[in-house]
């Protein structure tokens, strides 16, 4: 539930980065428990420990090294890995990353985000505590490892927006600390911390786009429909440059301004069906489409380090397809996909862009990180991001497009246990119990790829589901649009028409089908126990909203213009009109539907969707003497960032799982070791819990 280009990647990779299956959404799952209607017959059937499964900690701990990015002069390279246990910050030979060494000296939360300062004097990181998302900005010193906190400002968010080798000495961040609602921009010495103010937001400004000189070009504001508007400065005003209708606005977004500040990029979709990558000459306005797909959005670039022109472009419908836009770059994606097999991406580069890494990303298997050098267009492996993953059998991930009820195509993925598929036509010899694993958002999509949850779920015995339903981001504006007013409805019945789709192509027993998901997932779990309560064997509930009222009064002060948003997409929480809709489609008012067991996990310091959330839902069905387990994480926020929390989750859901579904589970064992996790209720409905928990000192 969700600047300029570089402050939306900060913001993905701090939630994305980190462990090799920080998944958007956290996994989750939980204890089947007889309800007070018969549960489905595959409850009944008898868990069955396995300790010869793959451990969750190979799935879900740290990874071995990632995120790797090349100092400016393209001579050290950093990457996030491990030290006494928690990810930290490394920093070494470009060309030798085995003899790096760390330069920060975290200790519990881990660091999920890292890159180098324009000079490369100091590597910059983020770090919130708690998950409470307000993020503080450090500098760390490679040469001493000394870290210094640039925003030492309690209860402020900031956030990193643009770097730039014309300031090579300072970071554009957006701060909230003169107005919770609202960021001013600062330029920030890296060095020291000392700031200066480029702007003071008394606008209602909430995206800013810089040029390399540190001077601010446009800004967006949100308006009342859920729409935006691009402004530009003239004189001491703001004066609008263009408007976005709300039909654009999820699709329509600023990436940057070239070095000659003459041209502004453009993901747009206006007068057109999807986000093409739009030039747009500042002076005069006129702009020209350099790359669109017609059925996907942009979804990526490669750009020249020095010019910031684009080089390619990406976009992914079912797969990845890179467009070269500039002659010189063919040349090199040709010899890169010569390298290795999967999805490439240009992750980071020299200053004189002579030196790329590259990431290739498979769908069974970690991601693998080359060193290229674009004078001789050759690649050398710097390494696989978990060489003990890379050493398990995986299964593979299939895409498929669905139809849904109304003709809409579903763009989704599907995992099969090696087993199940011996002679891989994607079809398994027999139906299996399923778990359809619905994604964040909803304004997010699902793609090709390594997922940890597919691997996990597969390697149980289950098939595992994951669709794109309308409003989810990356296809046409009519799709996300579609998604409009849906939660609940549409939006639910695209996952039906997925799970049916699955029971007609006998991948799925329909008796032994489970829901699982976060955030928005979480909620689309909920809906699917109270409104369709006969479908679902089970369902797994992570950080979801259980009623959108109360959820769309609480978000966080920051998030001012995002709730305009909700309130056009959803329901406007100011008017009798959208209340009744936003009641109509919260599973909190159709407790007494529910027949089936759930599982409920929740990070206590969640801004986006606050415990109450969970809380509320909870006690409805205990008032009714329903059984639901609830997992409450006093250390973590809108998901499980903390290895230790998020296989201690994976271990109770593994366990509910099995005793729903009929699949084998690997025993929890020792896995709460480290976890904060404190189970709320409902502890007797998950095998092996009470024991386990005791086992632990839990409570």
């Amino acid at each position: 539930m969700g600047g300029s280009r570089f402050a939306a990647g900060a913001l993905a990779c701090a939630l994305a980065c980190g462990p090799k299956a920080v998944p958007q959404v956290p996994e989750a799952g939980s204890g089947s428990a007889p309800g007070p209607a018969p549960a489905s017959a595959a409850a009944q059937v008898q868990a069955r420990p396995d300790a010869t499964l793959i451990p969750r900690a190979v799935l879900f701990g740290n990874p071995e090294r990632e995120a790797p990015a090349l100092s400016p002069d393209g001579q050290k390279l950093l990457y996030l890995a491990p030290a006494q246990g928690v990810l930290n910050v490394w920093v070494g030979p470009a060309d030798r990353p085995d003899e790096a060494r760390p330069i920060t000296q975290d200790t519990l939360r881990g660091i999920r985000f890292a890159l180098w300062s324009a000079s490369g004097e100091r590597v910059l990181y983020l770090q919130d505590q708690g998950g409470d998302e307000n993020w503080r900005l450090y500098a760390a010193d490679p040469a001493t490892a000394k870290t210094t906190e640039l925003t030492p400002y309690p209860n402020v968010r900031a956030v990193p927006v643009h770097l730039s080798d014309r300031r090579p000495h300072e970071v554009a961040v957006l701060m909230n600390d003169r107005d919770p609602a609202w960021n001013d921009l600062y330029a920030v010495d890296v060095r020291t911390g000392k700031r200066r103010l480029i702007l003071k937001n008394d606008q209602r400004l909430s995206v800013f786009v810089l040029d390399d000189d540190f001077k601010l070009r446009f800004a967006m504001r949100a308006t009342a429909d859920g729409g935006m508007e691009m402004l530009a400065p003239k004189g001491k005003q703001w004066q609008q440059a263009f408007a976005i209708g709300i039909e654009d606005e999820r699709t329509t977004m600023p990436l940057g301004i070239d070095a000659a500040g003459t041209t502004l990029y453009l993901e747009d979709s206006r007068g057109r069906e999807t986000a093409a990558l739009v030039a747009r000459d500042i002076k005069t306005g006129e702009e020209q489409v350099l790359a669109e797909h017609p059925k996907a959005g942009f979804s990526g670039w490669i750009d020249d380090r020095k010019t910031h022109r684009p080089l390619a472009v990406a976009f992914t419908h079912l797969r990845q397809e890179w467009q070269a836009i500039d002659k010189t770059v063919e040349a090199d994606l040709a010899a890169l996909r010569a390298v290795a097999d999967g999805e490439l991406a240009v992750v980071s580069q020299s200053r004189d862009g002579r030196r790329w890494v590259v990431q290739y990303r498979v769908d069974d298997g970690p991601a693998r990180y080359y060193l290229y050098e674009r004078k001789d267009r050759q690649a050398k492996l710097l390494f696989t991001a978990d060489a003990e993953l890379a050493a398990q059998k995986l299964a593979k991930m299939r895409p498929v497009v669905i139809p849904a009820r109304d003709g809409l195509e579903l763009v989704s993925y599907y995992t099969l246990p090696l087993a199940a598929d011996p002679d891989g036509d994607g079809l398994p010899n027999a139906p299996l119990p399923m778990v359809l694993v619905v994604h964040g958002g909803p304004w997010h999509r699902d793609q090709w790829g390594f997922e940890p949850q597919h691997q996990w779920l597969a390697s149980r015995g289950y098939a595992v589901l994951s669709v794109n339903f309308r409003g989810s981001a990356g296809f046409t504006k009519s799709f996300i649009n579609a998604g409009d007013h849906e939660m609940g409805g549409k939006m639910h019945d695209d996952l039906l028409d997925a799970v049916a789709w699955a029971v007609d192509k006998k991948i799925a027993d329909p008796a032994r089908v489970a829901i699982m998901g976060g955030s928005y997932g979480g909620y689309a779990t909920l809906v699917g126990l109270t409104f369709t309560p006969e479908t679902f064997a089970c369902g797994v509930d992570i950080v979801g909203p259980s009623n959108l009222e109360t959820l769309l009064q609480s978000f966080p002060p920051y998030w001012v213009a995002v709730a305009l948003r909700f309130w056009a997409r959803w329901g406007d929480v100011n008017t009798e009109e959208g209340r009744k809709l936003l009641r109509e489609r919260s599973p909190l008012h159709r407790v007494d539907a529910i027949r089936r067991p759930l599982l409920i996990g929740q990070g206590a310091n969640d801004p986006r969707v606050k415990q109450q959330e969970s809380d509320q839902i909870v006690a409805a069905m205990e008032a009714r003497r329903l059984p639901v387990t609830y997992v409450l994480y006093p250390d973590e926020g809108h998901g499980f960032a903390r290895p230790e929390n998020d296989i201690s989750f994976n271990a109770v859901t593994e366990a509910f799982l099995a005793r729903c579904l009929g699949g084998p589970y690997q025993p929890i064992g020792d896995d709460f070791k480290g976890a904060s996790l404190i189970v709320k209720t409902g502890a007797e409905h998950v095998p092996g819990l009470p024991e386990a928990l005791r086992a632990a000192g839990k409570p």
